[in-house]
Order: C-alpha cells, then sequence, then structure tokens
C-alpha cells in the first residue's frame, strides 16, 4: 500500500516529518518498507520555456531546443517530441542529480552540445511511467525551482501491511493510526451529493439474487458526464500513488479505491440491457469477456454482476468489455457494493485474476463504507465530468450487520501485557482508533470495558484481539519484558 505525506495531511494535521512519520508507523505495525521524498534535493530543475524548437541536423528522432532558464539561454538535445516553441518545462541544469543517483553534465549528443536535460514525470520521481517530457501549466516565473512552485514536494511511503490489517488499504485508514498516534484529530470526508431530475428507481433496478455472496449493493445513476482527460491534479495524485491514468470516470473510482479503500465500478448505462443489475452466481461453464479482453471460462462457484441477459462483471474482481465505459458514454450506472471475501479469493485465485478491488474485498472491506464511496465518487464524477445525478440510491442491503461487542479487562492486560494500565486509559487508546466505548449501567465493573467494533476492523474478534491493540497503541517500546 502506498500513501503521500500530502494526501494524509488531508485527514490529519499532523507535524511529524517524513522521517519522524515512518518511524512511528513502523513501531505502531505498519512497516515502511520504502521511504521516498519527492523534489528532495532537485532545487536544480527550474522552470524553463523554449525559445525554439528544431530538429537536430544529425538525427530525426532527435530535438534542439534553445531554452531560457531565467538567467541564460542554453542549448539542450531532447528525445521527446510532445514539447513545441513556447512551452514552459522542467530543466534540470548542469550538476542536478535526479532520482536514481543520476547527475546531470554538460555533453555531446549526435555532436550538438547539450547543457541540460527537459525532464520528464518519471525522471522526477512524480510517475511511475510517463509519455514526454513534463509540460508545466502558463505564467510560473522561469528559474524557480519547479517542485517549490508548483507545491509538488511530497513524501512517498510503501507500507508493507500483514494481511490483517485491511483498514489500512487506504489513505483514511493509514491516517486514522496517524490521528491515534500523533494525538491530531481525523477529518472524515463527508461528500454530499447535488441531485437532479427523476427518481434512480424509475429508471433503473437492483436485484441480489445471492444475499450470503453479497450482503450489500448499491448503485447511483448520473447522467449527461463527458468522458476525458482527468485534470492535472488526479492524475498526479494517482500517479503518485503507483496507477495510470484511464479517463476521468475510471479515475474517480480509482481515487476513491485509494482514499477510501472501497472499490468502486462504473458500468455504461446504455450497454445494460433492461437498465437492471442482477447479482448472481455464474452459469456452470458460462464464457465472459474481461476488461483485460481475456474469455474467462467461470463456474457456478463465480459470483457475477448480470444486466437483465447476462453477465456484464465478475464481482469484485473486474468488469466486462460488453460494459466498459468508452469515449461516448454519456450515463453511467456507479456500483458500490460488499462481497464476501471467501468468494471473491476463491475465483480470483481459480482464475490468476487479481486486482487492486478483489485485494481489499479477500481481506475484508468495509460494509459501512459502501454509501460512503459512492457519493463521495459521484460528488467527484460531478466535478471532473459533468453531468446530473439521479435522486435517490438503490442500496439493497437485505439483512444489516450489527457491530460486534467485545469486553476486555484490565487486569487480563495486565497478565498479558506485564504494564498496569488504568480502565481510562485502555478506552482512550481503543477510542483513538475508532472503537466506540459502550458506557454500562451503573460504571464499569470489575476493570471491564465493552467496545463496540467498527466494521471496518473485522480481525478484532477477540479480548486478547484488543490487548494487541492496546500494546501497539501504548508503544512496543514501552513494555519490558518480565519473566512468566
Amino acid at each position: 500500500m502506498i500513501v503521500t505525506h500530502r494526501w494524509l495531511k488531508e485527514f490529519v494535521d499532523f507535524a511529524l516529518t517524513p522521517d519522524e512519520l515512518s518511524h512511528r508507523l513502523t513501531m505502531a505495525g505498519l512497516e515502511v518498507d520504502t521511504l521516498h521524498k519527492i523534489g528532495e534535493g532537485l532545487d536544480d530543475v527550474v522552470v524553463a520555456r523554449l525559445l525554439e524548437v528544431a530538429p537536430h541536423p544529425e538525427a530525426d528522432r532527435l530535438t534542439l531546443c534553445r531554452v531560457d532558464n531565467g538567467r541564460e539561454e542554453v542549448q539542450v538535445v531532447c528525445g521527446a517530441r510532445n514539447h513545441k516553441t513556447g512551452d514552459l518545462v522542467a530543466l534540470a541544469q548542469v550538476g542536478a542529480v535526479l532520482p536514481g543517483d543520476f547527475k546531470i553534465k554538460k555533453s555531446k549528443i549526435r555532436g550538438l552540445e547539450s547543457c541540460g536535460m527537459l525532464c520528464s514525470e518519471k525522471e522526477l520521481g512524480l510517475a511511475a511511467e510517463s509519455e514526454g517530457i513534463l509540460i508545466l501549466p502558463p505564467g510560473l516565473p522561469l528559474g524557480q525551482p519547479v517542485f517549490a512552485v508548483l507545491g509538488l514536494k511530497d513524501a512517498r511511503y510503501e507500507l508493507g501491511l500483514t494481511p490483517n490489517r485491511p483498514d489500512c488499504l487506504s489513505v483514511v485508514g493509514v491516517a486514522r493510526e496517524v490521528s491515534a498516534m500523533s494525538g491530531c484529530q481525523l477529518r472524515l470526508p463527508r461528500p454530499v451529493v447535488d441531485e437532479a431530475g427523476p427518481d434512480i428507481a424509475s429508471l433503473a433496478a437492483v436485484v441480489i439474487e445471492e444475499p450470503e455472496l453479497c450482503p450489500r449493493y448499491a448503485a447511483r445513476l448520473i447522467c449527461g458526464v463527458t468522458i476525458g482527460p482527468s485534470p492535472a491534479w488526479l492524475v498526479r495524485r494517482l500517479e503518485a500513488v503507483g496507477m495510470r491514468s484511464i479517463n476521468n470516470v475510471v479515475d474517480v473510482t480509482n481515487y476513491v479505491l485509494m482514499e477510501l479503500g472501497h472499490p468502486l465500478h462504473a458500468f455504461d448505462f446504455a450497454l445494460l440491457r433492461g437498465g437492471r443489475i442482477v447479482v448472481r452466481r455464474s452459469g456452470e461453464g458460462e464464457g465472459f469477456t474481461t476488461l483485460d479482453s481475456q474469455v474467462r471460462q467461470l463456474k457456478s462457484s463465480d459470483l457475477t454482476i448480470c444486466d437483465g441477459v447476462g453477465a456484464v462483471a465478475l464481482a469484485g474482481i473486474m468488469g466486462g468489455e460488453n460494459s466498459e465505459i468508452r469515449p461516448e458514454t454519456r450515463d453511467i450506472l456507479l456500483e458500490s457494493a460488499y462481497f464476501n471475501p471467501a468468494a471473491i479469493r476463491r475465483t480470483s485465485k481459480r482464475l490468476g485474476l487479481h486486482s487492486e478491488s478483489s485485494h481489499r474485498f479477500e481481506r475484508g472491506a468495509d460494509i459501512d463504507m459502501v454509501p460512503v464511496a459512492l457519493n463521495r465518487a459521484a460528488a467527484l464524477i460531478l466535478e471532473v465530468a459533468g453531468g446530473t445525478v439521479a435522486r435517490g440510491v438503490l442500496d439493497v442491503y437485505p439483512q444489516p450487520l450489527s457491530r460486534r461487542h467485545l469486553t476486555i479487562s484490565t487486569q487480563r492486560t495486565h497478565a498479558i501485557l506485564g504494564i498496569e494500565l488504568s480502565l481510562a486509559r485502555i478506552g482512550e487508546l481503543l477510542a483513538a482508533i475508532g472503537l466506540d466505548i459502550i458506557p454500562p449501567v451503573g460504571g464499569h465493573p470489575d476493570g471491564l470495558l465493552t467496545v463496540a467494533v467498527p466494521s471496518f476492523r473485522p480481525d478484532l474478534e477477540r479480548e486478547i484481539d484488543l490487548i494487541e491493540e492496546v500494546a501497539r497503541l501504548h508503544g512496543y517500546d514501552q513494555i519490558v519484558e518480565t519473566l512468566p
């Protein structure tokens, strides 16, 4: 799981430096495998203007650029093809050291002097992949460090999460941990969706035939969207966490996936025959073409999302080519659901088909996040793709799950950890990670505390799990070794 410093700070206003946060996360059980400081040591990468772009006389695939770096004009040979005269670009000046310890030197390329390099986002550590050099927005001051003027300095944390912590497969989940360790308030997104037009129930329907495999399925209808490229902020945010941009609608679903940890899927509503969604098991031997253009042979144990005729998605794993978002798509049905982890794991393993969505459903998504993620995505789609959201939500949830209640005792905690913690301190630690304290009638009896476990923590099943959380939050380094 990858999160960035800036994204975390949108939800928790903490003061820890990247190095401090990396250490604190690791000590709290969320091991940081890699810390990458984006923009550090890159002040020699500056805003520059292309005064002239001409073909290299000795190489068809190279261009010869006359560049104004704010102090002087320099000549740079470039291998990209997406730039033109007048563009603002990121110029790595002679002496700059790029990620990967790549030092920029004055050199001759096919016989002509090149004093610097015009950089791509990949070369600057802003994206895993990129095409062409980075073209900057107009109006930026020449000669100023690119990362400073664009506010791109950041830190990227790659976390090695254990399978029992699905709650941290999101920026909000990690932010909750940062809130607990820093004492700073967690600010959760509270999306508001502007609705208009007819009620969704008059246009679409959802039927769940297998409620044990799909306990909850919700959908919204968004009409009149315009499919196109995503704005730069959305592209950069996705690339910073290792995802590539596809189009504005699909990018929003991926953004919410990373932000809230809940997978979503967008269907072209015009391609849903009968205007309905049916969640059912596949027919034995049924063929289905997924978004990667592969024909999958399904079994009756596989859960599928169908329209009025046949399958349009492999539930929780991947959508189908027959309902994907296209450039001409105008109306979309947005899916947010909860699927049985064992069912998703079984199908994903058998087909050898793994996705960011299946990764989260296999470990246990948050059933209470279904409407939150749906509304968050709908609001963002309105922002980046336009359109109107039909009134109402189709939210089929036949048997709402009740929250698990667990009891922890100070005596048992002391016996396991070897440290004395008051009941109030234990309650404070558990409340910090989202557990609700259940107030007993007449006070807490005999050092016992009862808590309601939130739906995003399916791993908390017994008292010993709570004691482990207390140890983790109090600090493993604060627990002194004792003989039994």
